[in-house]
């Protein structure tokens, strides 16, 4: 490393120092999907991120989906995957495929690349502890007509958390990696949208932040420009302009529901850019869009 070199990387450290000294001690729940969870390179990035959070003091929560995993397992299997208002239909044969996809290989897999870059983290679905109480979701609420009923089968909505294994994780210096799997009164099994199950972990958690990862720059206006610092009213009006549409719009309620329950902030941040946990937590620009109440 020349001088420059190191000169730059001094730099760089003394601009990540307030930020590391403000959030050392708090909590920070990480939405971990899209081209983040596909790419070699983005994922051993992810890994250490997440790794060189836990070493200066915060302690991140990882909650992971696997969409595309599950497509893919299914597509082998025979089973044609069928959505309503993006989300999957899921029989109880679907089910068992969503809990091996992400109870097993894509949660075991995250956990072993924390490890390998010196992480000690622990693997965990809704069930485990009891952490992710679960209610089937109204076939009215996935219609997409009113006058329409769809039963999606063992889809899910949060109905409680128990943060207790959370807790007893961070305590012990683990950084808990969840599936976004909840087990309801009945005892069955349920898939619940991870965006969902990671702002409501964020909210009981007490979390600083929530970091959304997606496959995007963030919320854009209509110019292509990056929107930041967007409040409760703003959004209505960026949803009722049509700004705001498709894919983000959950994405986007679920940042502005966090905020709502107490989480400091909400960012939807690109998962394509390499370090953007970093880039976000520990630079003065930032790189997504912030949500705040």
């Amino acid at each position: 490393m020349n001088q420059d070199d190191a000169t730059q990387t001094a730099r760089v450290l003394i601009e990540a120092l307030p930020y590391i000294q403000r959030f050392t001690g708090k909590t920070v729940v990480i939405k971990y999907g899209g081209n983040a969870m596909v790419d070699e390179i983005l994922k051993r990035g992810f890994a250490r991120d997440i790794v060189l959070m836990k070493q200066v003091g915060i302690n991140p929560v990882v909650v992971h989906g696997g969409g595309p995993q599950i497509g893919k397992l299914l597509e082998r299997l025979g089973k044609e995957s069928r959505f309503v208002r993006g989300m999957r239909v899921t029989d109880a044969e679907t089910m068992d495929v969503v809990e091996m996809v992400l109870g097993g290989l894509v949660n075991k897999e995250i956990v072993n690349l924390i490890n390998q870059q010196g992480g000690r983290a622990v693997g965990l679905t809704g069930k485990d502890g009891g952490l992710i109480r679960a209610r089937k979701l109204s076939p009215s609420s996935a219609a997409p007509h009113p006058e329409e009923d769809i039963d999606l089968g063992q889809v899910g909505e949060v109905a409680s958390i128990d943060p207790a294994v959370v807790h007893m994780l961070d305590n012990g210096d683990f950084i808990p990696v969840i599936a976004p799997i909840g087990v309801g009164e009945d005892g069955r099994a349920y898939n619940i949208n991870a965006d969902l199950v990671a702002g409501k972990v964020a909210a009981i958690l007490g979390a600083e932040k929530l970091i959304l990862l997606t496959n995007t720059r963030g919320v854009l206006d209509r110019s292509g420009e990056l929107l930041t610092g967007l409040t409760s009213r703003r959004v209505d009006e960026l949803i009722e302009d049509g700004t705001i549409h498709g894919g983000m719009l959950p994405k986007i309620a679920c940042a502005l529901d966090a905020v709502n329950s107490g989480v400091k902030t909400a960012l939807i941040v690109d998962g394509r850019v390499e370090h953007s946990v970093l880039l976000e937590l520990f630079t003065d620009q930032g790189i997504g869009t912030l949500s705040r109440s």
